[in-house]
């Protein structure tokens, strides 16, 4: 083996630490010189990953940033690789061809920090310079501050008007372009506050959809409601008030979607264009740099973040601050462990011990769950050497420079109201971590990623810095700036002032490449179930469901019908689809453009695929392990068994907990062969273009070696159908819905229905079961043992979660029943709008697919008929035309942002 100098090799964070960092993989047996000595690579090191510069005894701790990280549990001899039971644990589910030790040699160690504060010196800020620098950007009235961007914004208050936004955004984006002096009308939706209670996160939400409305990057907004749920324009329009944001300085309206479909895109059209010429004729002025307010993020973090891309943040950041700017740190639980070094320049006593119980409360508030922050690392972090949640904080905390103060701890989604450096409350999860930022004012990102991360936001532009050469040799299409230049050479300095150069021309208007790529994302901190540990032990207790059906009364009330099916491999089906799943949250925006990419060049239209399908979630990148991750697992492999799905392909984005080869373990567990589908990753694969052509290579090749599927006639026993209700049912509609039950289970079909239904347990319904309290028989996302009456656990009310959970057990169409609301349908299956009200008839005749009205004794033969039809590929659901449709895996009652 060859012997090399350290330097060419590795990299030590700090001077005094007794480990460092591989620059490069390190076979077995590589020697190494280091100041005076000369020692031996104990096992394979893979680039990131750490190894000993020196002798460690057994009990002592383990440095990087002269801050602990681990305990040895053995003595390790200089050049040993240093591992964990989490790193191998990681590594062990991945595709590696490298020899991992069969135990770790250390242990975790978090060192609890302890506040001296009889000793407490405040510290010292930044000197403000004098500078005559400006950008050019948007100068906005009444205290409004001022715009890197100039946006119209569709934002949906509500989880329920998600596809209203999206569809009218899409809708005029096709006649009112950019220019000069206007970036676009973009839409902003989340998964939050839908149903009617009230949910914990409520004023994060609506602190949150404050901040947004009067960011000054936009130019007049659209706020759009369901009108009677959780969070609605009223509380919003109320909360505003009441907390004086300045909503007379931004063009805007509120509008509930109180008609047809069609019609409120057409009112919602109508006003944004009366709004389009005014927002054109703004423009940028020079403004002073003490109007920049950044957001400093990172994701897809690695061993070599903390070194070089979060010191760059840091010392644009410096700059800014030095300038008379602002600056914002977040993710609270990324930070634990780096509270030493945080906490050494803070502004005042209060305020760091507001930062120190903001950690402490999410530590509690995790435990609530039965989730630990120390799960935080995501299995990307961990394949780049980032082995624990203390060296991620450690490495994540340098995005504040030694000579900035820590000036303000403040909430979630809170205003920015003065210069300084802050610190916001809110979870690793990075894009739920930016739209706190951003609604805090921030009027630029600077988004640090060692793996690739690709994130940007719809109305903030965002800089991605990559960590090294090599990462942004493979993503350059995707990267802004490569702070591996400062580990192969480049000072600090230089790099910091060719990147600060670059913000002052992306802020006064150049577009960064994520702007380029027209790919953004939007997730607000999502709501949590438990508000202590009364309930842990119960829930966490809970038996599985048995996965077999509930006996029913034998009862053949309805006629003989027959419907053309397509005989697929996994039995009969009403259709073929090519379906592109994302692992995660941050790859699924990308599997939707792909998606309606090959839906449009019609690419096996020849093969008998009608459409492709992009499951779109938020879910994988940062939420708690164990019980949520589970669920996630569970329903996405179940779609990817789904009889309707001919081929299927997976794209991880490639730093998340969810990855492909967690995937492909899931499908090797339920007897699929991994070879059975396609796989990308964006950040191994070379971006999203690269990704988006080897998706659409794959399907071409498999495609044409398929057999196009066999039209033929069916029975009710091959049908698959799910039911689910919207508000309580009127008993003349249960009746219909147990005659439609009772004629598909006796003949051989399946029903399913979740728990959280309204009709389940009525005495009309009730009559179907054979015994009189049936148990569940299917978890959330489960494909059934058997045909039969099933009963599927729906832990939330949440519709588009329910109806999620729901076509993963394998059903073909979703008979929804509405009550007041007209609700979105499912991106792959069709789901048929029945309602007997007349209420919701006179609001939403054009959105519904069959009024049950006249003799109830036809109802169910009404309701059969029209289930035939849709099967028979005769009858396309109105929400389906609309694409008015959405996709939500629920994190059940345990599962939280991390």
């Amino acid at each position: 083996m060859k012997t090399f100098d350290f330097h060419k090799i590795g990299r030590l964070p700090e001077p005094g630490d007794n480990v460092a960092i591989a620059t490069y993989a390190l076979e077995t047996g590589t020697k190494i010189r280091f100041d005076n000595s000369t020692f031996e690579i104990d096992s394979h090191v893979m680039e990131g990953h750490r190894f000993a510069i020196e002798a460690i005894d057994k009990g002592s701790y383990l440095y990087s940033w002269r801050l602990p990280f681990g305990r040895a549990l053995r003595p390790i001899a200089a050049g040993g690789y240093v591992c964990n039971q989490e790193i191998l644990d990681a590594l062990s589910v991945r595709q590696l061809d490298v020899l991992l030790p069969t135990e770790p040699n250390f242990e975790d160690w978090h060192e609890q920090f302890a506040l001296d504060r009889e000793n407490f010196e405040p510290g010292e800020q930044a000197v403000q310079v004098e500078t005559s620098e400006t950008f050019h950007g948007y100068a906005r009235n009444h205290g409004r501050g001022v715009g890197t961007r100039n946006y119209i914004v569709v934002l949906g208050t509500s989880r329920l008007t998600s596809g209203y936004v999206r569809m009218l955004a899409e809708r005029l984006q096709r006649s009112i372009e950019p220019s000069d002096s206007f970036d676009g009308i973009v839409h902003i939706a989340h998964t939050e506050g839908s149903g009617t209670a009230t949910p914990n996160n409520l004023q994060m939400v609506l602190r949150t959809l404050a901040g947004l409305v009067v960011h000054p990057n936009v130019g007049a907004i659209l706020a759009v409601d369901s009108g009677g749920e959780a969070v609605n324009n009223r509380l919003l329009a109320g909360f505003m008030e009441t907390e004086a944001y300045p909503l007379q300085g931004v063009l805007h309206h509120f509008m509930s979607v109180d008609r047809s479909f069609e019609e409120a895109l057409a009112a919602g059209e109508k006003l944004i264009r009366s709004w389009a010429g005014k927002v054109q004729s703004m423009r940028r002025s020079a403004q002073p740099l003490s109007q920049l307010k950044l957001a400093l993020q990172c994701g897809g973090s690695d061993a070599f973040s903390g070194i070089s891309g979060n010191p760059l943040a840091a010392w644009i950041a410096h700059k800014a601050i030095c300038c008379g700017g602002s600056a914002n740190l977040a993710e609270t639980d990324e930070l634990i462990g780096a509270e030493p070094y945080l906490l050494q320049n803070v502004r005042d006593l209060q305020t760091a011990e507001q930062f120190l119980a903001m950690v402490e409360h999410f530590k509690t508030w995790s435990a609530w769950h039965g989730n630990s922050a120390d799960s935080n690392p995501s299995g990307g972090n961990k394949l780049r050497g980032i082995y624990n949640i203390v060296l991620k904080s450690i490495g994540a905390a340098r995005k504040r420079h030694p000579a900035v103060r820590l000036d303000y701890a403040i909430e979630y989604g809170a205003p920015m109201k003065s210069p300084g450096y802050y610190f916001m409350d809110s979870p690793g999860n990075d894009l739920e971590s930016i739209a706190g930022q951003v609604a805090g004012g921030c009027n630029l990102i600077f988004f640090v990623t060692g793996n690739g991360s690709i994130t940007n936001f719809p109305i903030a532009p965002t800089i991605k810095i990559v960590t090294t050469t090599k990462r942004h040799a493979m993503l350059s299409n995707e990267m802004d700036v490569n702070a591996g230049a400062y580990l192969d050479g480049t000072p600090m300095e230089d790099l910091g002032k060719k990147t600060f150069e670059l913000s002052v021309a992306v802020a006064s208007g150049k577009r960064t490449l994520g702007e380029t790529a027209g790919h953004a994302q939007v997730q607000l901190w999502r709501n949590w179930r438990q508000t202590d540990d009364t309930k842990l032990v119960e829930l966490q207790q809970v038996p599985r469901p048995s996965g077999e059906p509930i006996s029913v009364v034998a009862d053949h009330p309805l006629s003989v019908h027959c419907w053309s099916g397509l005989r697929s491999k996994r039995g009969m089906t009403i259709d073929q689809v090519g379906l592109i799943v994302p692992t995660s949250l941050c790859s699924s925006q990308i599997a939707r453009m792909t998606a309606e990419s090959l839906t449009a060049k019609k690419i096996g239209c020849n093969f008998g695929i009608s459409r492709f399908v992009a499951l779109v979630h938020t879910e994988g990148c940062g939420v708690s392990a164990g019980y949520a991750e589970d669920l996630q697992l569970r329903t996405l492999a179940s779609y990817l068994n789904h009889a309707m799905v001919r081929r299927a392909f997976l794209i991880e984005h490639g730093c998340e907990k969810t990855h492909n080869d967690y995937l492909r373990i899931e499908l090797e567990k339920r007897g699929r062969d991994p070879q059975e589908f396609g796989w990308a990753s964006i950040q191994l694969d070379g971006g999203i273009q690269a990704v988006m052509q080897k998706v659409e290579d794959w399907f071409l090749t498999q495609l044409a070696v398929d057999t196009v599927p066999e039209e033929c006639d069916a029975g009710v026993e091959h049908l698959r159908i799910g039911i689910v209700s919207s508000g309580n049912i009127s008993s003349e509609t249960a009746v219909a819905l147990r005659e439609v039950t009772a004629s598909i289970v006796c003949a051989g079909g399946t029903v399913v229905v979740p728990d959280n239904t309204s009709f389940a347990n009525t005495a009309p319904f009730s009559e179907l079961y054979a015994t009189p309290l049936p148990a569940l028989c299917l978890s959330y996302g489960e494909q059934p043992n058997r045909p039969g009456f099933h009963l599927m656990d729906a832990p939330t009310e949440d519709w588009v979660e329910t109806i999620t959970g729901l076509g993963a057990t394998g059903v073909d169409i979703i008979v929804g029943c509405l009550t007041h609301e007209v609700e979105q349908g499912h991106p792959l299956l069709p789901v048929l709008r029945v309602t007997s009200e007349t209420e919701a008839i006179r609001m939403f005749e054009a959105d519904i697919d069959l009024w049950l009205e006249g003799d109830a004794g036809d109802w169910g033969e009404q309701l059969m008929g029209l289930i035939v039809a849709t099967a028979s590929r005769r009858y396309q659901p109105k929400v389906s035309a609309q694409r008015n449709t959405d996709f939500q895996l629920t994190r059940g009652l345990l599962g939280t942002s991390a």
